[in-house]
């Protein structure tokens, strides 16, 4: 793949990540439970992870799914993930802060970027609800967040290229933004094309069934419109190849 072009993949499972990477993703996002949206990870998951890939592990730090508005308890829990998920070498977080009005959490991220130091800041999707995305932008680039992990401010990725291509234009080369929700094999290169940007996010997602041969039909305990609690979560392998493919043919 081109030096600057990176497919990054969501992963929900060391599993998931470990068939990432063997697949051709650049970098792993790493979380935890897919039906809130991911939440970090367990320090074991994340440990192995980073002993057992080759390719950089960025860790969410969300202690709950929801908004992105948190209580000083909470706000004090995430910075001691954030020296815990530092100090296991990890190559970054994934982190985004707003206040109650929609705008940025500007004195969090700040404090969380220079705890987290050296490690590399990428501002979640929380990007996407706050009130000024363009805004949102410099404040991120003055507080010295590597990357936004955006959608254009739309469900998906593809439905938000102009934003997305008017924040790329803007980033100036101080910030990556980086394109995600909705991206696959069949979209990243006109994404590319219509964007111009060098870094993609997908979850390639793909769900396997239980291997169980046994279930008590008179208990449930949980599953969501898309996934029942006798399937997992993990990633496709074909559909990484490829978009790893395409980002690599379309110098």
């Amino acid at each position: 793949m081109s030096a600057d072009r990176k497919l990054e993949i969501c992963c929900y499972s060391l599993e998931s990540a470990l068939l990432a990477g063997k697949s051709g993703a650049d970098r792993i996002e790493l979380c935890d439970n897919y039906p809130e949206g991911g939440t970090t990870p367990s320090y074991a998951t994340i440990k192995m992870a980073v002993e057992m890939l080759s390719i950089p592990v960025n860790v969410i730090v969300r202690p709950r799914g929801g908004d992105f508005l948190y209580t000083d308890i909470e706000y004090e829990s995430i910075k001691k993930d954030v020296a815990a998920i530092k100090a296991m070498k990890t190559n970054g977080i994934v982190v985004g802060f707003l206040k109650a009005n929609g705008e940025i959490n500007l004195e969090r991220i700040i404090e969380i970027v220079n705890i987290a130091k050296p490690l590399e800041v990428t501002f979640h999707r929380a990007f996407d609800m706050c009130r000024n995305q363009l805004e949102a932008l410099e404040q991120l680039k003055w507080a010295g967040v590597k990357r936004i992990l955006t959608s254009g401010a739309k469900m998906k990725a593809m439905d938000g290229t102009n934003l997305i291509s008017e924040m790329v234009k803007r980033a100036e080369g101080e910030i990556i933004i980086m394109p995600g929700s909705g991206i696959n094999e069949n979209n990243i290169s006109e994404l590319l094309k219509q964007t111009g940007a060098s870094e993609f996010h997908s979850s390639a997602k793909k769900f396997i069934q239980s291997r169980m041969n046994y279930f008590n039909e008179f208990i449930s305990m949980g599953g969501t419109a898309d996934v029942n609690e006798y399937s997992v979560v993990s990633v496709d392998a074909a559909s990484i190849k490829k978009m790893a493919e395409i980002l690599n043919n379309n110098m």
